[in-house]
């Protein structure tokens, strides 16, 4: 009776393998074999899923497939294969998932997440523009950042000779200067209802890609269930609860063609727009407020985070670095970014730093709009491309050293400034992050400025240094303590 029993069993499990396996289409990249339902979930390392993906990247080539649940995945590992598909194929590879829960968090609007189409070029066209307007890339956003740079050294002078964790202050500085621009005010670094929006905002950032997003995912059946990945979607909540409250603040004392900030130039755009037919709408401006507000702080503060942490533990670059910066500024008090051209060092400094902080290791997920090809391989329309930036990033035959500390790797033999095609921190094409040169400027500015003014310390207690991530949509140092010392007074 027993192995009656268990003959049935095995055959109701072999029937439910030969009717739920896995078909890969025809032509379609190469990968590991997947579970019917769960697909290759189980074989993702979700503490290091980059070491995954590196060794799958060995295995099969520079693109290869997964399966999420039922749905097909292709990574796209390398410079090569990645500028063929977003710069070469932009427009065929221009698309957004609507599947996934980060998308469901955005309702798939805003400039980062929505499909490509009319609406999202509107949008991405306005903000650009906007954002030009109010100072990106001008000398009044240096202004800005320069003013932001005094708050952060007030708060390292308090510190001085001690040690501290450093993991927010530069969340709150990068912050306030896009909250700045979006919102036409900063905030306090005491005041706790704004720590409690960067917490909120960290904590968003390590939800959105972690193993219980993609059981969201491949189960959808669990969605109504209380589940931790209901977590994201209440911390979306009320970060987007602040944001109609600004919303309605700005409402309340607007006056047409007078913007303040971006809030305003997006209320003039809706009123012009009256009656037209728009994708303009309140709802829209939510999206692209929290767009700017998590993607204006993360990743600029993780770069400088990630900065820090490698400037204290090679002390030899951090001197040369100051060296640099006072042979150029000479006698002047401040720094402003054009003094970037005379730096070199500095510069490569600083995309060295980038390129270890590797802060959107995935980049943000794509889709095809078309059937389309790469490398060979055939591309159904619809299918989910992940662009594995942080392996070009560390692409062997790319850098001198692909695994080290070493500004080297963008310097030419005459000490001259380089930048290779493999450094993509950004992404690249048509969807690229919007804030690049926002970001290039805060970097440069608050860097020098700090460096010029501080030493930075690996406090000695603290044992050896731990160069590991936190993986997430965006990734982040762990947490370290650093010891300031203040330099001779600036001539």
């Amino acid at each position: 009776m027993l192995i009656s029993v268990l003959l049935l069993w095995f055959g109701i499990v072999l029937l439910f393998f030969f009717f739920f396996r896995v078909r890969r289409p025809k032509n379609f990249p190469p990968g590991p074999r997947a579970l019917p339902l769960l697909g290759n979930l189980l074989e993702i390392n979700p503490h290091q899923p980059l070491k995954t993906l590196d060794k799958l990247a060995e295995c099969y080539g520079p693109v290869f497939s997964l399966y999420v649940g039922s749905r097909p995945t292709v990574v796209l590992a390398g410079q090569k294969v990645i500028r063929e598909a977003l710069v070469s194929k932009a427009t065929e590879f221009s698309g957004r998932p609507n599947h996934t829960m980060v998308s469901h968090i955005q309702q798939s609007k805003g400039v980062i997440l929505a499909d490509h189409g009319p609406a999202w070029q509107e949008h991405r066209r306005f903000a650009l523009t906007t954002l030009r307007n109010f100072g990106m890339g001008k000398h009044t956003m240096e202004e800005k950042i320069l003013e932001e740079t005094q708050n952060i050294s007030a708060e390292l002078e308090k510190h001085a000779g001690k040690s501290m964790d450093p993991q927010y202050l530069f969340h709150y500085a990068a912050s306030d200067i896009i909250c700045s621009i979006i919102f036409g005010s900063r905030f306090d670094y005491n005041n706790t209802y704004f720590q409690s929006l960067i917490v909120m905002m960290v904590e968003l950032t390590k939800l959105v890609l972690d193993p219980w997003a993609m059981i969201y995912e491949i189960a959808p059946f669990t969605r109504s269930l209380p589940l931790p990945f209901n977590r994201a979607f209440d911390l979306t909540r009320r970060l987007k609860n602040h944001i109609r409250k600004m919303i309605s603040e700005h409402k309340d004392s607007w006056t047409s063609g007078q913007p303040r900030d971006f809030i305003d130039s997006y209320l003039d755009e809706m009123e012009k727009r009256t009656g037209k037919g728009t994708s303009f709408d309140d709802s829209q401006l939510v999206a692209i407020l929290l767009d700017l507000f998590i993607a204006g702080t993360d990743t600029t503060s993780n770069t400088l985070r990630t900065a820090t942490l490698y400037l204290m533990t090679h002390p030899h670059i951090q001197e040369r670095c100051y060296q640099e910066i006072e042979e150029v500024l000479g006698s002047r008090e401040q720094v402003c970014f054009e003094d970037r051209q005379s730096m070199p060092y500095v510069q490569a400094v600083i995309h060295e730093c980038q390129r270890l902080a590797d802060t959107v290791p995935l980049s943000v997920f794509h889709t095809t709009t078309t059937d389309t090809h790469i490398h060979g391989y055939s591309i159904p329309k619809g299918t989910m491309i992940i662009p594995f930036l942080s392996s070009a990033l560390r692409e062997e035959g790319q850098w001198m050293s692909p695994h080290d500390f070493n500004p080297e790797n963008f310097l030419n033999e005459t000490g001259e400034f380089v930048k290779p095609d493999a450094f993509m921190p950004f992404s690249t094409g048509s969807r690229m992050c919007l804030g690049e040169g926002l970001a290039r400027m805060e970097l440069f500015l608050i860097l020098v400025t700090l460096l010029r003014r501080f030493r930075l310390v690996w406090p000695e207690e603290r044992g050896v240094p731990d160069y590991s991530k936190v993986f997430g949509i965006t990734q982040a140092p762990k947490q370290y303590h650093v010891t300031v010392h203040l330099r001779e007074a600036v001539n």
